[in-house]
């Protein structure tokens, strides 16, 4: 199923993002799709606030990947953006994070497109500056409706 969201604000992206969280359930793979500064990591960051997650969220641009172990389910944030090779994410063991009990956001995941599990659910960014600076269109595919039901944005 798609579902297209439309944002005003980085505070609305957020709340979008916390309400994906409270949603979450182990074993999900999430590719977060869109251009640097979109808001993938303010998404990233209320998804963690709806997991329970306290520890601040940061873009994980130089780490590859982040844990937050202190939410509800644990979330893996991976940026892959540096990425050479995917033989890198077996460095990593990114099948212990993709195939263990949390739940994986991951930042430029079309670098790594041959190595991601089957079902995995993409979540696209888009600005549109006609519609002002802080608009966003986030459209999700793969989410079951029931689940992620419009929150008034």
């Amino acid at each position: 199923m798609t579902r297209v969201y439309e944002t005003e604000s980085p505070e609305e992206t957020f709340a979008l993002g916390e309400m994906f969280g409270r949603a979450a359930k182990p074993g999900q793979v999430i590719c977060l799709d869109g251009d640097l500064g979109v808001g993938k990591t303010v998404f990233t960051q209320g998804f963690a606030k709806g997991l329970g997650v306290k520890d601040p969220v940061v873009s994980p641009t130089f780490t590859i990947v982040h844990e937050y172990t202190d939410g509800r389910i644990p979330l893996y944030h991976f940026d892959v953006y540096r990425i050479e090779d995917v033989d890198e994410m077996e460095e990593i063991g990114y099948d212990d994070y993709f195939f263990g009990g949390g739940v994986c956001l991951i930042e430029w995941a079309e670098k790594i497109r041959e190595i991601l599990p089957g079902g995995v659910q993409v979540v696209a960014i888009e600005k549109n500056p006609e519609k002002g600076f802080d608009y966003r269109k986030i459209t999700a595919e793969g989410f079951e409706k029931a689940e992620y039901e419009d929150s008034g944005n």
